[in-house]
């Protein structure tokens, strides 16, 4: 058994301006203080099979530009393998999405269109007695870019954060398996990378990219919760 390791699965890289920091697993290995011999990576979204193992201390799924609704065939044979994990899972951004999808809820395109920049996490009731989100702040600032969104949680998942743009900003199913929209390993440097790459797009839907760029600040809070996974981790093995 090789309990002394954490997987990362890469759904999906960096846009190419940003690359020249790495990629997601590398800002989540470093989010969440892991050392690099603690943590294995399959680039599943490249072709890389998935482990038959199931002997993790945690898993890590990263955000990507693909959208879940496209039921790519990598994508959907992700979903499978998670719908057969029982360890702590943490799914960040496409991963909280493929989270939902792999066990019956709805993923699509935001009503209300893209979420961009520093946005509030605002915390539920629910969030008290999570092992992640318990003694947070009840409302935090988290760096955040998508577009798609879990539409519908799954049956049974517990919604723990919202805010005025997504109404399922986090989300637990049984004990130890979390969904996050937002990207708790973005630092200020990522978000502002991420806008200022997609100023096209945001002013043809009507955004001031500008604003948005100056509005950016840290997030402690949330990146907490990966160094917060990590503990839990270690945690369950006593």
């Amino acid at each position: 058994m090789n309990m002394a390791r954490f997987l990362i699965i890469e759904t999906g890289r960096p846009l190419p301006s940003l690359r020249r920091w790495r990629d997601f697993p590398h800002w989540i290995r470093v989010a969440a203080r892991l050392r690099p011999q603690q943590v294995e990576l399959c680039r599943v979204a490249e072709g890389q099979p998935l482990p038959q193992r199931n002997d993790w201390l945690g898993v890590m799924i990263t955000g990507s530009g693909a959208m879940v609704s496209e039921r790519l065939p990598w994508s959907e044979t992700c979903a499978e393998w998670l719908r057969q994990q029982q360890g702590p899972l943490l799914g960040i951004c496409y991963g909280h999405q493929l989270l939902a999808h792999a066990f019956g809820g709805e993923v699509g395109y935001h009503p209300a269109g893209r979420e961009m920049g520093s946005a509030a996490v605002e915390l539920r009731a629910e969030a008290a007695w999570d092992p992640l989100f318990a003694g947070l702040p009840k409302r935090f600032l988290a760096q955040t870019t998508h577009m798609q969104t879990v539409l519908q949680p799954p049956p049974g998942a517990v919604v723990l954060a919202e805010n005025a743009h997504e109404r399922c900003n986090a989300f637990r199913l049984g004990t130890h398996q979390w969904g996050v929209q937002f990207h708790p390993e973005f630092s200020t440097r990522h978000i502002r990378g991420y806008i200022h790459a997609r100023r096209p797009q945001l002013m043809a839907e009507g955004h001031d990219w500008r604003g948005m760029w100056a509005d950016v600040r840290p997030a402690p809070w949330s990146r907490k919760l990966l160094q917060r996974f990590v503990a839990y981790c270690h945690a369950s093995l006593r």
